[in-house]
């Protein structure tokens, strides 16, 4: 596409053609027929070239539209793929930390029962 748009701008032979139409046009007599006829030729084939161009440059900004639009697509799937993995990263680390908390609150719970059993001897001594 950069290519195709360079060539646009840089055909130096389309350039001096229209240089010399431009200075053909200056010259023209346009006072007798065949003076308005050449000029009016003249003005016909600057519109042509116009045209092309226009249908050239208006192709060109198509494929950059598509282009756009394409990058845009990548982005918002790269995107939604980066939250899909980290929302299953978020759900596996909160079921590790639910199961730690369920070991440490055992692990309490049996050093509780295991404190308790002293202390009932003792008042059975007493």
């Amino acid at each position: 596409a950069i290519d195709t748009a360079g060539s646009l701008f840089n055909n130096t032979a389309a350039n001096a053609a229209n240089v010399s139409t431009l200075q053909s046009i200056n010259t023209l007599d346009i006072t007798s027929v065949d003076g308005s006829s050449k000029a009016i030729e003249a003005v016909d084939g600057a519109l042509m070239q116009i045209d092309n161009m226009r249908g050239d440059l208006g192709a060109v900004q198509n494929r950059f539209e598509s282009t756009i639009a394409n990058l845009q697509n990548i982005s918002e799937n790269i995107s939604a793929a980066r939250s899909r993995i980290r929302d299953a990263d978020i759900a596996q680390e909160t079921s590790k930390m639910t199961s730690q908390n369920i070991l440490q609150q055992a692990g309490v719970s049996i050093l509780a029962q295991a404190n308790q059993a002293p202390q009932l001897a003792l008042s059975l001594l007493q």
